[in-house]
């Protein structure tokens, strides 16, 4: 079935459920069916339907990057030499190897990709971007952007 198609057949009950778990993965099918006004069987029917339909994508515990020591946000914009398909592909691949790579996202702008990069601390960046990052396929230039407050980001938000 494709997105579009799935998106549009979400009703009001789906949405709430949509809500719900993403606020709290935890909560338990029979409070979960409490909060959207049905039973648990077929609250636990719809869970499944939009798992396997792969709107529910999977379930995962919220970390303290503060506690865990990596609360160093850096924003990088990043130029390719060659943005043919075979260099994207590369670049692409080679991104998904870098655990600091948080985030990174093909941009149409002045710019081809837009990275969030989390680490220890500005020295443990400046590391990554010269060794790593740098080194990617086809990079040209960076440029970097460091946070210095989070605002907001609790990931993609309720539907």
């Amino acid at each position: 079935m494709n997105e579009a198609k799935i998106a549009a057949d979400l009703d009001r009950i789906d949405r709430d459920i949509l809500r719900i778990l993403n606020a709290d993965a935890r909560i338990s099918m029979t409070d979960l069916a409490a909060r959207v006004g049905l039973s648990k069987t077929p609250v636990a029917a719809r869970v499944k339907r939009l798992e396997a339909e792969g709107v529910i994508l999977g379930y995962s515990a919220q970390l303290s990057a503060r506690r865990l020591g990596v609360d160093h946000v850096a924003f990088v914009e990043v130029r390719l030499t060659d943005t043919r398909e075979k260099a994207l592909t590369a670049f692409n691949h080679a991104v998904r190897d870098v655990p600091e790579i948080e985030e990174c996202h093909m941009i149409a702008g002045g710019f081809d990709y837009l990275m969030k990069v989390r680490t220890r601390d500005i020295t443990e960046y400046r590391r990554i971007l010269g060794q790593t990052i740098s080194a990617l396929p086809h990079v040209a230039a960076t440029s970097t952007y460091v946070s210095m407050e989070s605002v907001k980001d609790q990931g993609v938000a309720a539907v």
